[in-house]
This record gives C-alpha cells, structure tokens and sequence, in this order.
C-alpha cells in the first residue's frame, strides 16, 4: 500500500533558512494530505558555491534559483521552494508558481550587536549589505555612513557583525523572524522610509506547467492576500525591466474595499537620483502594479536605473 502514496520531491537552496522555508511547505503538504511522501533535497546554485564572488560579477538573472530550475524541468524534483525576492519576474518555459504561502514581515531592518537608533551610529559606521537597494535608502537617512559588502548566509553575517567587521548589517525581518533570531538589536525601518525588494518576505512554491495533479495539492497552501499584493510588486518590477540587483524597491498592501495600494522606489545605483511613487486603486494587482511602473517610466524611471543593474 505505502509504495503507492504520491511520492513529492522538494528542490531548494541549502542554507539553515531556505531549508527552514522548504520545511514550512513539506509540513504544511504533509498536514493536509496525510497520504503525501515529501522530502527536501538541498541543491547548490552558483551563488552558493562561488561565495567569494561579488554578487554584480554575476551575468544573469536568478542566479539563486537557476540550477533549481533545472532539476525541476528535468524531474529531478517535483516543486520549488524559493525565496520570491529572488525569483526572476519572468519564469523559464514549462514552469509555474501555483502558490504563495502566507507572508512573513516583508520589511529590512538595522542590525547590530545591542539595541541602537539609527541617529546613534557614529559618523562613519561601517554598514555591511551586498544590496544596492539597500545601500542607497541607508545613504538617504545617513549620507555619513559607510556601506561595505557582506556576502554569505544568515549566519555568516551575523558572525562578522560580532566579531566586528560592521558596526551594523541591513537584513530581511523575514529571515530573521523564520529562524528565531532575537539576540541582538534590531531596528525595522518602516516602507514609508525605506522600501523592501519586491516580493521580500514571500515564498514562490513553482512546479512544472504540466502536472496538473501535483497542482491540485499545492494550490491549497495559496494564502490570496499574500499572493495579491506579491503579483502587483512582481509586476511593477518586470514593467521596469529590472533584475534583483537593481535598486528597485516596492510594497504593496491591501486596502479597504478591495483596493491595493503599492509604494515603488528607483534609484541610480550611486544614489544621487531616487524616486518614489506610489499608487491606491481597484482591479487586477498585476495591472496596478503595471501602473504604477509606467508612471515611473514616464518620469524618467529608465534613465535613472543604470541597465547593467539588471543583473540578478
């Protein structure tokens, strides 16, 4: 009898948190169908491997989910858990992203070893982010500040926030929420200040466009509010043609009566150029977020990214 049970494969990235994420969808596949086999296979994208690598010598979009995408369209796993910040906006052929869980905190926040304001950095605090995004809204509050790249997972971060490397890091609550992390000070800023990257705090759960049957059971982890205001940031950021390396910032939220209201971002990737719109309004959340881009576009959106940011 047993070796008849569906049989799901979970393909994901193989850091504490992604398998953290992973888990959360094995569970909850497992919760509602009892009679589903699912386990976790952790599989290296590049980035991983080339952890000395700074992220912008990378040429390609989806660069931490690419390799996952393959063994996907190639059978080797039957769905993809990915973190939606790092899901190119536009996916390969013969794939889908049927579901979005419930999102976490979508918001960045300041980190550093105790609690701190951000006027009580000195002058000069070495602030560790490998984001564009992030380094120009931080220069915005803080010109005075001084960004250094930090790459690596949660953990490793964290480490060379305490062994002194940075008097501060930059980081998604969403990370630090879904591993329990609370020792140290953390500061969210809040999106009328500072922006998350598109999609920040979600998860995507991505299957072949033809199993139809995995579909039925994956569909049901679909959380609608979640998945409404992600669609119209995923849309804003593919109108303006940009990749997760450009400082592009966007939240959206659902408003009273059936409204969305999103915030966008652009930036120059020095900094000195930033504009932020935002946008209430009824219909489709991918329309909302189209327009909220064009508006972009139409003040000059294109000129003020730099194109070789699109790298991602």
């Amino acid at each position: 009898m047993g070796r008849h049970m569906p049989r799901v494969v979970i393909g994901s990235r193989g850091s504490t948190l992604a398998l953290v994420q992973s888990g959360s969808v094995r569970e909850a596949l497992q919760k509602r169908f009892p009679q589903l086999r699912v386990s976790v296979v952790p599989i290296r994208t590049q980035a991983d491997r080339e952890i000395d690598r700074s992220l912008d010598s990378f040429p390609e979009q989806g660069i931490f989910v690419k390799e996952i995408q393959e063994a996907l369209l190639e059978g080797k796993i039957d769905l993809a858990v990915h973190s939606l910040k790092d899901l190119p906006s536009i996916l390969p052929p013969g794939l889908q992203l049927v579901s979005t869980p419930r999102r976490e905190d979508p918001r960045d926040c300041l980190v550093t070893v105790r609690p701190v304001k951000m006027e009580d950095l000195p002058r000069g605090a070495r602030i560790g982010t490998g984001s564009p995004r992030r380094a120009v809204q931080i220069l915005a509050l803080r010109p005075d500040l001084r960004i250094l790249p930090v790459r690596g997972n949660l953990g490793t971060r964290l480490r060379k926030l305490r062994e002194g490397d940075f008097e501060a890091l930059i980081l998604a609550m969403a990370g630090l929420n879904r591993l329990g992390i609370k020792e140290y000070g953390i500061l969210p800023f809040e999106p009328e200040q500072f922006l998350p990257a598109p999609g920040q705090g979600a998860l995507g759960v991505e299957i072949r466009s033809d199993d139809s049957n995995l579909e039925k059971y994956v569909a049901t982890l679909n959380h609608s509010p979640s998945s409404r205001t992600v669609k119209a940031e995923r849309a804003f950021l593919a109108t303006l043609g940009g990749g997760c390396r450009a400082p592009i910032g966007a939240l959206a939220t659902l408003r009273a009566r059936g409204k969305i209201r999103i915030r966008g971002m652009v930036a120059s990737q020095d900094g000195k150029k930033i504009l932020s719109l935002q946008l209430e309004e009824k219909g489709a959340p991918e329309s909302i977020g189209e327009r909220l881009a064009q508006r972009f576009l139409d003040r000059g959106a294109s000129q003020i990214l730099d194109r070789k940011s699109g790298s991602g």
